[in-house]
C-alpha cells in the first residue's frame, strides 16, 4: 500500500493534469463556437453553387464536351484510379477522432487493390500512413487548425490538377461532421459530382418545358468556372466540418478527463485520510503505550527505592541492638 506521501504527490500530479485538460476544454470550447459560425456563413454560398450546377446541366444543349459531365462509368470498377483526401487533425487528445477516419480510410483502401493514391490533410494522418509504410501522393503540410478559403483553394487546385490530367478518376473525401454532440465520420464522393451523373441518368419527362438559358460565352466555360467553386466550397466545408467535429470531440474527451480526475481524487483523498488517521492512531497508540511505560518505569523505581529504604532501616536498628 502506498505511504502517504506517495498519495500526496499523487493528489497534487491529478490536480495539475486536471488543470490542463480543464483548460483544454475552455479553449475547445471558444473554438467550436468560432468554427460553427464559420460552418453557418460558409453554407448559403455551397448549397446556392449546387443549386446553379443543377439548373445549368439540366439546361444543357446537346453535344457539350466537358470533363465535368464524364461521369468514368465506362471504366471497369477494378481499373478506376482512385483519390482519398483524408481529413485528421495534427494532434490527438480528441478522443476516437483521428482513429475513426483512419480506420474508414483504411477499410476502403485495402478493398481497392493498388490503384488508389492518398492526399492527407493533418499531421495525424500522415504520420499514421508514413508509419505503415503506405506512399502519400499529397500531403498537404499546413495545420488542419484555423481552415481558410485559401487552403481550400490550394487543395482543390491539387486535386484538379490531378484530375485534368486524367491520372485518378475518382476523388473521394473521407471526414468527420458533428450534429449536435454527435460526430459521424463521412465517405463522399468528390469528383466526378454525382449531382451532374444524376441528372444525365434521368430520362426526361414529357410535357415540362425548361426555362430559357442564355450560356456565354459557353456551356463548357460556364462548367469550367462553376464546378471549381463548387470543389473549392465542398473542401472549405469538409475543412470546417472537421474543425468543428475535432474541437466537439475533444471537448468530450477533456469532460470526461475531468470526471475520471475528480473520481481519482475521491478515493486518493479516502486513502489519503485512512493513511492519515491510521497514522494519528498509531502515534496515539506509542504515546500511551510510552505514557504506560514510564508509569511503570517510575513504579518500579519507587518500589525499589522502598526496598532500599526498608533495608537501610532493619540494618540501622540492628546496629542500635548491637551498640546497646
Amino acid at each position: 500500500m502506498a505511504n502517504i506521501k506517495e498519495i500526496r504527490d499523487r493528489i497534487n500530479s491529478v490536480n495539475d493534469t486536471r488543470k490542463i485538460t480543464n483548460a483544454m476544454y475552455l479553449i475547445s470550447s471558444t473554438k467550436l463556437r468560432k468554427a460553427r459560425k464559420m460552418l453557418l456563413d460558409t453554407e448559403p454560398f455551397f448549397f446556392a453553387t449546387q443549386a446553379m450546377i443543377f439548373r445549368v446541366v439540366r439546361h444543357l444543349p446537346g453535344g457539350v464536351e466537358n470533363i465535368f459531365l464524364e461521369s468514368r462509368l465506362d471504366i471497369p470498377e477494378s481499373e478506376r484510379r482512385k483519390g482519398y483526401i483524408i481529413f485528421t487533425d495534427d494532434k490527438g487528445l480528441a478522443g476516437a477522432y483521428n482513429h475513426n477516419v483512419l480506420k474508414l480510410a483504411e477499410e476502403h483502401i485495402h478493398s481497392d487493390g493498388d490503384k488508389w493514391k492518398l492526399f492527407v490533410i493533418g499531421e495525424v494522418g500522415r504520420f499514421h500512413f508514413l508509419s505503415k509504410n503506405m506512399d502519400i501522393e499529397e500531403s498537404f503540410m499546413f495545420t488542419s487548425q484555423n481552415p481558410t478559403l485559401h487552403r481550400a483553394r490550394k487543395i482543390a487546385a491539387e486535386i484538379l490538377d490531378y484530375y485534368y490530367r486524367r491520372e485518378i478518376d475518382e476523388f473521394y473525401c473521407i471526414y468527420t461532421t458533428v450534429h449536435g454532440n454527435v460526430c459521424e465520420t463521412r465517405f463522399e464522393k468528390l469528383l466526378p459530382l454525382e449531382i451532374i451523373t444524376d441528372i444525365q441518368r434521368e430520362r426526361p419527362q414529357s410535357g415540362i418545358i425548361l426555362e430559357e438559358f442564355l450560356m456565354e460565352p459557353s456551356p463548357s466555360a460556364i462548367l469550367d468556372n462553376i464546378v471549381p467553386n463548387y470543389i473549392t466550397g465542398f473542401i472549405y466545408g469538409a475543412l470546417v466540418e472537421a474543425f468543428c467535429s475535432v474541437q466537439s470531440s475533444r471537448m468530450m474527451a477533456m469532460d470526461s478527463a475531468n470526471k475520471n480526475a475528480g473520481k481519482m481524487l475521491d478515493e486518493l483523498q479516502k486513502s489519503y485520510n485512512r493513511q492519515r488517521q491510521a497514522m494519528i492512531t498509531q502515534e496515539i497508540t506509542e504515546v500511551v503505550s510510552g505514557a504506560k511505560a514510564l508509569k511503570r518505569a517510575k513504579a518500579q523505581k519507587i518500589a525499589k527505592a522502598n526496598a532500599l529504604h526498608g533495608q537501610d532501616a532493619k540494618l540501622i536498628d540492628e546496629t542500635r541492638r548491637q551498640v546497646e
